[in-house]
């Protein structure tokens, strides 16, 4: 039979056969395998071939007392249990015992059958305990540093692998910032070919697109919205291509009624012809509705106000004033200066005033090109102001209109512009750059 089919496995040892019977009887019922030895000698034997939980010897024995045998016992088979049966006569060997040979309990003779029973019990569930505790011990250090192990491969391969998204989110970023790129290219050379089959209005689309988008930012624009504007500013005559060349040559002012219903309707030639391009849906809502007025009298819905899409209340300021200057919408074409003034005169009718007022502040501020190694500023005429000084003679047509060093006033300012509107083009002069802040309207 297997030893685990035992609840212990116990020696013992006494030098009279009498006592080992009793022993032997007492445990047998208890499901104890028992094994004996007449002495110490013979106990080392057994202890030698068996693997013995408990032992319990006598304390005199001769030739080997059991002080001496048990101090043998715990030097070579510490994990056994041991217990001395001693009588009151041999206190001193029982101190010997406890203190070299480790034992677990001494029962004096004679033993109280229940109490001997009881400690043997006692002595086994504490060691089993003990044996456990190592056992519980050696499994979590095995497995924390299996642990250890594991999290450390894993530390490595989450590193790996989060490596490898960061460079797979870099190569997405970089195709998605490449493809982003070529359908830019690809909207800018088809405003192109709209240009060039609109002959006059060359550079229409892009100039409106460049002032669009830069008012769209000025004005706290989302990135994907500023997008929209400026596919729709580049866009914007797309629908305009199928129109006649008598149609497109002449300002829409001139036009009569039923060339004005023709033209009208490129709104919505434009919005359909993107239709199949998902990326510029909401770029052509806003070429539908950039002809609207902001009182509501425009086309092609009649939209007024906030219902206007803001994109499109942008593209209406801008393309009207690159529209003026062409002459694409009134019959002459008017300098940068009458341009302005009439975005002003018709702010809150054809033009949302807001972006009437944003788009002047654009307008000055682009109007300035600072040369800080010279000392001077380039302006166009509608941003001079009374004491600002010339840095080089004002020459036009090869006439010397105003030489260097001229101070501007308020009578000088306006005979530049009726110059402009005579010869209808627009006039850059260099201004000194210390007169700039000092002059004043």
């Amino acid at each position: 039979m297997e030893n685990l089919e035992y609840e212990g496995m116990l020696l013992f040892v006494d030098d009279e056969e009498n006592i080992l019977r009793s022993l032997k009887r007492l445990f047998r019922p208890l499901r104890y395998r028992i094994f004996t030895a007449l002495g110490g000698a013979l106990g080392l034997e057994v202890l030698e071939k068996e693997q013995i939980d408990l032992v319990i010897s006598d304390m005199r024995m001769p030739e080997m007392d059991g002080a001496a045998f048990l101090k043998q016992v715990a030097v070579r088979w510490p994990d056994a249990v041991r217990i001395l049966l001693t009588g009151y006569a041999d206190m001193e060997s029982t101190v010997r015992a406890v203190n070299e040979g480790h034992i677990y309990r001494y029962v004096s003779k004679p033993w109280e059958e229940h109490d001997l029973t009881l400690t043997v019990k006692q002595a086994l569930e504490q060691k089993n305990l003990v044996r456990e505790k190592a056992r519980l011990e050696t499994l979590t250090r095995k497995q924390n540093e299996e642990l250890a192990v594991l999290n450390a491969d894993l530390e490595k391969k989450v590193e790996k692998r989060t490596e490898e998204v960061r460079q797979t989110m870099g190569f997405l970023e970089l195709a998605h910032e490449s493809l982003k790129k070529q359908f830019t290219t690809s909207v800018k050379v088809f405003a192109n070919l709209i240009d060039l089959r609109e002959g006059n209005l060359a550079g229409h689309s892009k100039r409106v697109s460049h002032l669009s988008k830069q008012l769209a930012i000025d004005l706290k624009f989302s990135e994907k919205d500023r997008d929209d504007v400026y596919f729709a500013a580049l866009l914007h005559d797309i629908g305009k291509i199928g129109l006649s060349d008598h149609l497109l040559k002449k300002p829409y002012s001139s036009l009569i009624q039923t060339d004005r219903v023709a033209v009208e309707k490129h709104t919505l030639v434009g919005q359909g012809a993107l239709m199949a391009l998902e990326q510029l849906h909401d770029a052509a809502t806003l070429i539908r509705s950039h002809h609207e007025h902001f009182d509501g009298d425009g086309y092609p819905d009649g939209l007024k106000y906030n219902d206007i899409p803001l994109g499109a209340r942008i593209l209406a300021v801008v393309n009207d004033y690159d529209a003026l200057q062409i002459g694409t919408l009134m019959p002459r074409k008017l300098p940068e200066r009458e341009a302005r003034n009439f975005l002003l005169e018709e702010s809150g009718k054809r033009y949302d005033p807001a972006v009437v007022n944003a788009f002047i502040i654009l307008l000055d501020k682009s109007n300035q090109d600072v040369d800080a190694s010279s000392g001077e500023l380039k302006m166009k005429s509608s941003a001079l102001k009374s004491g600002m000084v010339l840095s080089r003679d004002l020459i036009t047509n090869g006439v010397l209109i105003l030489s260097e060093g001229h101070v501007l006033n308020p009578n000088i300012i306006k005979k530049i512009y009726s110059f402009e509107a005579a010869l209808q083009c627009d006039i850059a002069l260099y201004i000194r750059f210390e007169s700039v802040n000092s002059g004043s309207l």
